[in-house]
Parts: C-alpha cells; sequence; structure tokens
C-alpha cells in the first residue's frame, strides 16, 4: 500500500524516508491503524502530531514543525523522551494514561518552557489527546491537536496595561483590520500627530523615541503620509476602520547604526468624531538588505543577458556558417545573413518557404527526416545538397537541435573539403593500385626467380638421367635431386599460400606449451651452439585451436629469423601466456577475447623503423643473396591471420626485437586414445579406386601409380563422369581419389553428392590450392596435397578404404 498522499512537507518527508532503519519498520508493514491516523495527521490544518507505541514515537504535520523549531527534522520518528525532554515530564505521562484508559481529554492554557531557537522560551498550549485503536483492539497511538496561545495571552496582559486603548487596537487584530506584528512595537497618534502611547513587547515605550530617531531623509515624507491619512475627508461610521497607511523608512540608532522600519497603521474614528492611527512597527532590516541583493543580482543578470544576447546577435550576423530556426513542418522561420554569402539568397527569399524547395531533389527525404527526428527530441547531423542561386549545387553539413517547437540548425559549405576528399581518395586508391602492381610484380619476380632455379636442377638431373651408360650411383644421385626440389618447390608454395591466407588448414586442439617444449631440442640444433634458447612457461597449458603442423613451422620461422638477427650468437627467449585480448596492429583495431601470446624475443640489432612495415612482405629480405628466400616471416603473417589471429612486432635498434603470435585460445578437450594408422605398403591388395581427374596427365600418373601399387583404378575426367561411373555399379568401388578444382562441378561438391547417394563410400580429396577448402575447409573429407608421395597417397588410400571394408568385408 502507498504511502498517503499530500501532507505538504512532512508528506514528503515520509514518503522519502526509509523507514526500515528505524524501530517503525518498513511502511509496507505498518498497521492500518497507524496509516489511516497519520494521514488525518499530516492533513490537518493546525498544529497535529501522532505519539504512536509504548514509546511514544513522535509523527507530526507542517504546523507541528514550526513549532519545534530548530528540532525539526531531527525529532521526526523518534521516542518522545528523545525529541521532547523539556516538555516530555509533562506530556508523556498524559500520553501513557490516554493509552491505558482509552479515554481522550482537552487541557487550556497550560504553560510550558520548551527550548526553542537557541532559548528556553514561556510558551501557553490548548491541546486536546484523542485515543487511536489498534487492530488488535488496544490502544496503540495517540492523536494531538493543539493551540499556541502564547501570544494572545501575551498581548492580553499588555492590554491590562496599557488601557482600554489598546484593547480596541487588539480588537482590531483579532477581527484582522489592523495589520499588528506584536513581536515589535504598535504606537497610537492622534489628529494633530501627537503620540498618545506606544509599546514594544517588553512593555510601554516613549514614541518620540521612536520617531526622533528617523533618518533625516525620511522624516517629511513620513509625518506628511501619516497627517495625509488621518486628515482625509472620507467620512465613515465611528468604530469602524478607515484609511490605511503603510510605508518605509530608516531609523539611526544612537550610535549611528541604521535599520529600516516598515510601519503599518489603521484610521479609527471615536464616538465623539475624533479621528486617531493605530500602527505598528517591525524591523524589516534583512528584508530591505536580501532585497536589495536579490536587485543587485537580478540588475547584474540582465546586463549578462543582455551582453550575451548582443554576442549571440553579433554571432548571428558575422558567422560565415549557415543557420535558421525551422519549424518542425520544415518551413524556415529564421535565417541568418551567411545565406546570402553561401547560397545567395536573400532572407526574405527563404522565410515562409519549405527547406526542400532549395534542396535537391535527390536528398528531400533525409532533409525530412532529419527535421522530423529534431520534432521528436533527436540530435541529426546530415550532408544535403542546396542549389546556389546561380544554378550551382552546394554541399552542406548540418548539425540540429530542437528548443521548444522549433529547431536549431548550423550548416557548413563542405562542398570544396568533399571535392578535395574525393580527389585525395582517387589519389590514394591511385597509390595502392601503383603499390598493388609493385608488390604483385616483386611477387611474381621472386618466384620466377625461385622456381626457375628449382627448375633448373630438375631439368639437368632429369637430362643427365638421359645419357647412355649412366652409373647407378649417378642416376641415384640424379634422382634424389629431383625429389628434394619437389620437396622444395613444394615448401616454396605452401609459403606462397601461407601468406596470402589460401592454405588448407587443418585446425585441432593442442597445448602450445608443449608444442615448445617439443621444439626447443630442434630449435637448439638450427641455432647452433652459441645461441642461448631460453622459455617462459606457464603452469597451465594454453590450448589452441590451430593447425599444429603450421604453428610449428611459424615458431621455426620465428626462431631462424631471430637467429639471423642474432648473427649467430645471444639469446633467444620463447615465452607463452593466456590473454584477454589483442592489441590494435596494422589496420585492425584492438580486439578483445581469449587468445594465447607466444612471444619470440631475441637480442639483435633490431629493425629499423622504415622497415617494420615491409617485413611481411613476401621475398623481402635483408640478408644475402642466397641466404634466404625472405618468405619465412610471410608464413607466420599468412597462418596468424587466417587462423583468426594476429602476428605484433615490437623492435629497438641495438636492443632486439619481439614477434608475438595471437592465436584463439580453447578450453581443453577430453583425452581420446591415439588412433593407430596404418603402415604405408606398396601393394593395394586389389583395392578399387575411382580416380576424379580433369588434367590427363596428372590422371594418367595417378593411374600408374596405383596400378603399380596393386590397386584397380578407373579414371573419370569430371564429376559429371564419376557419377555415371558411381551409378553403374557403385559396389565396386571401395575409395574415391578425387581432385578438388575442377570444372563445373568441383571436388568438394562431388564428395558431399556420394555422401548422399552412397554413405558408405569414402572419399579421399587431393589439391594444390582451392579457394573453397581455403576458406571452407575439407568439409570433414581427408584431403592429400599436392605434390604427395607414393607412400603418403598409399597410407591415406589404405586409411580410408579401410572404412569401406569394414562395413562390408574385404573386396576380392
Amino acid at each position: 500500500m502507498p504511502p498517503p498522499i499530500g501532507g505538504g512537507a512532512m508528506g514528503r518527508l515520509l514518503r522519502e524516508t526509509d523507514w526500515s532503519r528505524t524501530p517503525l519498520g518498513d511502511y509496507r508493514t505498518w498497521p492500518q491503524s497507524l496509516r489511516s491516523s497519520l494521514s488525518l495527521v499530516l492533513n490537518a490544518k493546525g498544529i497535529a502530531a501522532l505519539y504512536w507505541g509504548p514509546e511514544q514515537r513522535l509523527l507530526y504535520n507542517d504546523a507541528y514543525a514550526d513549532a519545534l523549531g530548530d528540532r525539526h527534522p531531527w525529532a521526526f520518528g523518534r521516542a518522545m523522551s528523545q525529541a521532547l525532554p523539556d516538555i516530555a515530564p509533562v506530556l508523556g505521562p498524559q500520553v501513557a494514561q490516554v493509552l491505558r484508559t482509552g479515554e481522550g481529554f482537552a487541557i487550556e492554557d497550560l504553560p510550558l518552557v520548551m527550548r526553542r531557537h537557541g532559548r528556553d522560551e514561556k510558551t501557553v498550549w490548548t491541546y486536546s489527546f484523542s485515543p487511536v485503536q489498534g487492530e488488535s483492539g488496544e490502544f496503540a497511538g495517540v492523536v494531538l491537536l493543539a493551540t499556541e496561545t502564547t501570544r494572545r495571552l501575551e498581548a492580553e496582559r499588555l492590554a491590562r496595561q496599557t488601557g482600554t486603548r489598546l484593547e480596541t487596537a487588539l480588537g482590531l487584530a483579532r477581527l484582522g483590520t489592523f495589520d499588528w506584528n506584536l513581536a515589535t512595537g504598535a504606537v497610537e497618534i492622534d489628529a494633530r500627530g501627537r503620540e498618545i502611547f506606544a509599546f514594544a513587547p517588553d512593555g510601554p515605550v516613549e514614541v518620540s523615541e521612536v520617531f526622533a530617531r528617523l533618518a533625516p531623509e525620511d522624516v517629511d515624507r513620513v509625518q506628511a503620509e501619516t497627517m495625509a491619512t488621518i486628515g482625509l475627508g472620507v467620512a465613515f461610521d465611528a468604530g469602524e476602520p478607515g484609511a490605511r497607511i503603510d510605508c518605509r523608512y530608516d531609523v539611526v540608532h544612537p550610535g549611528g547604526a541604521r535599520c529600516s522600519v516598515r510601519s503599518t497603521g489603521i484610521v479609527i474614528q471615536g464616538p465623539d468624531g475624533e479621528r486617531r492611527m493605530l500602527g505598528s512597527f517591525q524591523d524589516v532590516t534583512d528584508l530591505v538588505r536580501a532585497e536589495a541583493r536579490s536587485h543587485a543580482r537580478r540588475v547584474a543578470l540582465e546586463r549578462r543577458v543582455q551582453a550575451q544576447s548582443a554576442e549571440q546577435d553579433r554571432m548571428w550576423d558575422a558567422s560565415p556558417d549557415l543557420m535558421l530556426v525551422l519549424d518542425f513542418k520544415g518551413v524556415f522561420r529564421r535565417v541568418n545573413p551567411a545565406w546570402t554569402r553561401v547560397l545567395g539568397y536573400a532572407p526574405d527569399e527563404l522565410v515562409g518557404h519549405h527547406v526542400n524547395e532549395f534542396v535537391v531533389p535527390q536528398d528531400h527525404t533525409e532533409t525530412i527526416e532529419a527535421y522530423t527526428e529534431a520534432a521528436t527530441g533527436g540530435l541529426p547531423r546530415i550532408v544535403n545538397r542546396y542549389r546556389h542561386r546561380d544554378g550551382s549545387t552546394r554541399q552542406i553539413a548540418w548539425t540540429a537541435a530542437p528548443a521548444g517547437d522549433l529547431t536549431y540548425a548550423t550548416g557548413r559549405d563542405v562542398t570544396e573539403e568533399r571535392r578535395r576528399q574525393d580527389d585525395l581518395a582517387q589519389a590514394q586508391e591511385a597509390l595502392r593500385q601503383s603499390q598493388k602492381l609493385e608488390a604483385i610484380g616483386q611477387l611474381t619476380g621472386g618466384v620466377a626467380h625461385d622456381f626457375n632455379n628449382l627448375l633448373t636442377v630438375i631439368r639437368s638431373s632429369t637430362e643427365l638421367l638421359k645419357r647412355p651408360g649412366l652409373p647407378h650411383e649417378r642416376r641415384d644421385r640424379y634422382i634424389a635431386a629431383i625429389s628434394d626440389t619437389v620437396d622444395r618447390a613444394a615448401r616454396l608454395t605452401a609459403q606462397l599460400l601461407a601468406f596470402a591466407r589460401r592454405q588448407a588448414l587443418h585446425p585441432e586442439v593442442f597445448a602450445a606449451c608443449d608444442s615448445v617444449r617439443s621444439l626447443v631440442g630442434m630449435l637448439a640444433t638450427l641455432t647452433g651452439t652459441r645461441i642461448e634458447i631460453v622459455t617462459e612457461l606457464p603452469a597451465q597449458p594454453c590450448h589452441l585451436h590451430a593447425d599444429a603442423n603450421q604453428f610449428d613451422t611459424a615458431l621455426v620461422n620465428l626462431a631462424v629469423n631471430a637467429r639471423d638477427a642474432m648473427d649467430g650468437q645471444g639469446r633467444i627467449t620463447i615465452g607463452v601466456r593466456a590473454v584477454d585480448g589483442m592489441p590494435a596492429v596494422r589496420e585492425h583495431p584492438a580486439r578483445a577475447g581469449a587468445f594465447v601470446a607466444v612471444a619470440i624475443a631475441d637480442t639483435g640489432g633490431g629493425i629499423p623503423a622504415e622497415r617494420l612495415e615491409r617485413i611481411f612482405e613476401p621475398f623481402f629480405t635483408t640478408k644475402a643473396v642466397g641466404h634466404g628466400t625472405g618468405l619465412g616471416l610471410s608464413q607466420v603473417f599468412g597462418f596468424a591471420r587466417q587462423s583468426g589471429g594476429e602476428v605484433v612486432v615490437e623492435s629497438e635498434v641495438g636492443r632486439g626485437s619481439t614477434f608475438t603470435l595471437y592465436l584463439p585460445r580453447v578450453v581443453a578437450p577430453e583425452r581420446s586414445p591415439p588412433r593407430g594408422e596404418p603402415e604405408p605398403a606398396s601393394d593395394g591388395h586389389g583395392t578399387c579406386v575411382l580416380v576424379v581427374e580433369d588434367d590427363a596427365d596428372v590422371g594418367a600418373i595417378a593411374v600408374q601409380t596405383l596400378e603399380d601399387l596393386g590397386y584397380v583404378s578407373v579414371l573419370a575426367r569430371d564429376a559429371e563422369a564419376a557419377l555415371a561411373e558411381l551409378a553403374k555399379d557403385a559396389d565396386r568401388f571401395d575409395v574415391v581419389f578425387s581432385d578438388v578444382l575442377m570444372p563445373g562441378m568441383n571436388g568438394i561438391d562431388l564428395a558431399r553428392e556420394i555422401r548422399r547417394r552412397h554413405p558408405d563410400l569414402p572419399v579421399l580429396l587431393t589439391s594444390g590450392y582451392s579457394h573453397v577448402l581455403a576458406q571452407d575447409g575439407s568439409h570433414g573429407f581427408e584431403l592429400l596435397h599436392k605434390p604427395y608421395s607414393v607412400e603418403q597417397l598409399s597410407r591415406l588410400l589404405r586409411r580410408v578404404a579401410a572404412r569401406r571394408r569394414s562395413g562390408r568385408g574385404l573386396r576380392r
């Protein structure tokens, strides 16, 4: 149930108080009797309070708060013994009696000494107590209704001291026809201006003492106003009030201090027809000073407003930007002079017209949306095109904000700026194209150089093999040279594909720390005995989801790069740590997420700043000719990017470099037993293979190789031919061996179709490069990279064919 409404300031205090922290408890738990009686008290017109419970907790209204003086608001909700220690000895037993008997009572003009305004005051009260019955039938609280009669009794006392004339004044005061403030003083003056009597709160005083102190500049005015008021010729009945007077003046005290006084009075006429004025006077010095301060502040504020208004007018007139006031329907209400300078229109050509009369038609919709957004409280920002008075077009960037039922907007002519931006963008695009052509030239030149070297070895070896009578040992040497050169060519293409992020990765979950530990021995061999390798590995294994082989290759490339940077002597530190994000690098912003950071730091000479941006370019190298292809760091860069990570370089000339590889971090997988792999064999045991290859030479060599290994093979030139062979008799085949990149249906789509039509027929894919594999992976099919060896082909064919055989028995 909500708190009661109304109740003035005390009602608001009640609703804002957290009662759960008080002995009364949460307001929602209060009984209905407490809620109802408190609502009555809060909305009472006179002084009212509620004493609740055995502790007589004090709850009261605005009038009671005024009577408490400086004890409010501290007393609100406290026990009577705490809140009113000065009068609790009197009121406490009375409240307790009402709670005990359930009988209320009233007391008239009871004197009580109260502590108010920092001093003890003699007060007089007339009040009544009424019991409040709780939900269980007991009397739970007492309602107080009170009137303070202190001033009335004091006035009566003074009246007895000053005689019947004052009784008349008191009577008029009680009737409300005489503005008399007992806290200051009163005076009576006859028709000839003579003071008849005067008094202050402490008793009668000589009025002459008061008026003798009038400031010289106020004497004539006050006397003239007084006599004019008393002597007005307006007739009125005896005993009825006549004309009123209200004037202010200054009084000078003997010490020279001045104070301001307000006098109010009313003319009365006795039975004998004699008129006299009854009046009061009170010290209003603080009020006058407050009014003077307020007036000074108001004058200062008006001056500031005028100055700001003048400044705004100057800005409005002198601003080089367009300014306007627009209504919510898009009609101009006011424009500044810049419209004439920027667009050629005079203000009277714009005001009263719709904005789209001057906007090009293509931008009408966006303009309407902008001023509609402002009408709903938005702050639109747009760039639209305006027609110049001479017929040309200007682009204006607008910022708008609503105020009341109007929109205020500022627009800047960005036509030249946009033109320069367009020119710059075209220049930058031309530069990018030039850089691309340069990079392509560098790339193709590097590829051509390296492949020509490899082809030279192969061609020389094959020509030497053709010579008659060649000894066996030389023949074997030339054959080995051809085989090694093919491996080098395969590594070169793999590095190129890694840089281009076009390699077919085989991501798996593995522990980065374990891979680093397993590589340390091999790295020590590569770097030599004069280079110390230090590892900084955490206790947790830091699992990655990436291609493990490519990860190892990247670490080897980074370690070799560090070795070469140190001229074979120094220290390489390999650190692994789990991080929660990657820093901003190159064109990519910082990115939050779970990553593993693998850092390889060296103590070499560092990398100059002008080379940092080029170190990942393919074939870019600072090494001597013949000492590196310039593809090692390219492989690291491509592998990191394609794996969803990044590589960051920090280097200082003379102090070394740190390459940090960021790769996605994952939760450790459940352990699974290692899967056995068939041994390579030269005998296919009659296994039937459907070979799908569009290149005639590659298809022929594949079939010849399989037949030499003891396989039975059937060649299909494309996917459609392969599906036709399977439609004849799919059961004769143990495995399908298909290229990926083919015209028409590619190998991935063929494998999917075979899986749909013949779910138990396994497929082995092969490819030198395919954008499909690079982008989407092998979709769960086994993949053999070209160029492949005979042993690799035999091993994978046996593995995938074993699945077919396990389901239907060994084929004969």
